[in-house]
């Protein structure tokens, strides 16, 4: 690495720092430590323990931000003097220590700026990934089977659980829908990037003709709210359905006679479980799920919010997709909010799809600093 790379490299990231120290609030962050410290120190802190391990877990997480931003400008100041000491003196020894310390800086710079992605309401909690295909039937169903495998494939590699909680095989390949339950911290905040339509274009394997052919299919994430949600369900209200699991799912589904369905009938909203050993465990996930969708219906009254959780609804169809897969004639993946790219499909379907999702959390944080100015200017 050349010396006048890593000074162009620390230029890049003093502006990098500051716009992360007026994103991450750092200042107001700091007075919120400093406040939540004091409130621990209540003798009634613990009446409530409940309430005051979550307070302490909010705390660690403010203070690891905090304390992270800290620790990259002290590395930053260290970087800049030494860098300075080298282009004096052009220290071979002292280059080596410099390139070593640079390339560990930024990695942590990249972690931290990523962490900071994640800033939403939901963003820690676990994540319910729906996947439904859309018009064409065989070829639809085969390709919302190919995105349930990415989607477990990623949950594997990012050490999440992931649980299959309800399957419906398709009528020849495929599935027709499927529920996936991945329990880890901000598996929300990853993969609500994955919200919308997806669109696949390839070579048939079911076209004797070997045609090329265009399939779609949906993909709903939710966050799973934790089972103390406050909220009253008339259980009038429910038509509860019992049925037998069917499908795949691997080592992820458990194959029984106990699966579940819930219908919560005013609202129309349906959940299912078949991920579980017993008729009760099904019901009572299930359970938590309905209460979760419900939760977010009535916390999202207004229509604007509720998009924002819960993403846009669209067609599944032509012009709607948030993202296209190319296998034939050519290879490449894009995403269409983001506009990233990739030339190999294989790896992203095998579940690789960290760049993918980073690129578009990037996107949503520079519209709404284009949003903020524009309104600043009305």
């Amino acid at each position: 690495m050349e010396l006048y790379e890593i000074k162009n490299g620390l230029e890049d990231a003093r502006l990098l720092l500051d716009q992360l120290y007026v994103s991450a609030n750092i200042e107001v962050l700091k007075r919120e430590i400093e406040g939540l410290t004091v409130q621990t120190m209540d003798e009634h802190f613990w009446d409530d323990q409940a309430h005051a391990t979550k307070v302490y877990a909010h705390l660690n997480e403010m203070k690891k931000v905090a304390d992270t931003d800290d620790s990259l400008e002290a590395s930053y100041k260290e970087l800049v003097e030494v860098y300075e000491y080298v282009k004096d003196t052009e220290d071979p020894d002292f280059m080596a220590s410099l390139e070593e310390d640079y390339i560990k800086f930024q990695k942590n710079l990249d972690e931290f700026e990523k962490t900071l992605l994640f800033d939403q309401e939901y963003d820690h909690s676990n994540a319910i990934v729906e996947i439904h295909p859309g018009a064409g039937g065989t070829e639809s169903q085969d390709w919302a089977e190919m995105l349930m495998r990415m989607y477990i494939r990623y949950g594997e590699k990012k050490g999440w659980k992931v649980d299959v909680d309800d399957y419906l095989a398709g009528d020849e390949a495929g599935l027709k829908s499927c529920s996936i339950r991945f329990t880890g911290y901000n598996a929300y905040g990853h993969l609500r990037a994955e919200k919308g339509v997806h669109r696949l274009v390839r070579i048939s394997p079911f076209d004797s003709s070997k045609r090329r052919h265009t399939s779609f299919a949906s993909v709903e994430v939710s966050p799973e709210l934790d089972d103390d949600i406050e909220i009253t369900i008339d259980p009038k209200d429910l038509r509860i359905d019992t049925y037998r699991a069917s499908g795949a799912g691997g080592q992820h589904i458990n194959k029984t006679d106990s699966a579940v369905r819930i219908t919560h009938i005013p609202t129309n909203t349906v959940v299912s479980c078949q991920s579980q050993r017993s008729q009760l465990q099904n019901r009572e996930q299930a359970m938590l799920m309905l209460k979760s969708k419900l939760y977010l219906l009535m916390q999202e009254a207004h229509a604007e919010k509720l998009s924002e959780i819960q993403g846009e609804k669209k067609n599944i169809e032509w012009g709607s997709q948030i993202r296209s897969y190319v296998l034939h004639p050519y290879s490449m993946v894009k995403d269409n909010r983001s506009g990233y790219e990739s030339n190999d499909p294989k790896k992203i379907l095998d579940g690789d799809l960290d760049d993918l999702i980073y690129a578009y959390l990037r996107s949503q944080v520079k519209e709404k600093k284009c949003e903020t100015k524009i309104n600043q200017n009305v």
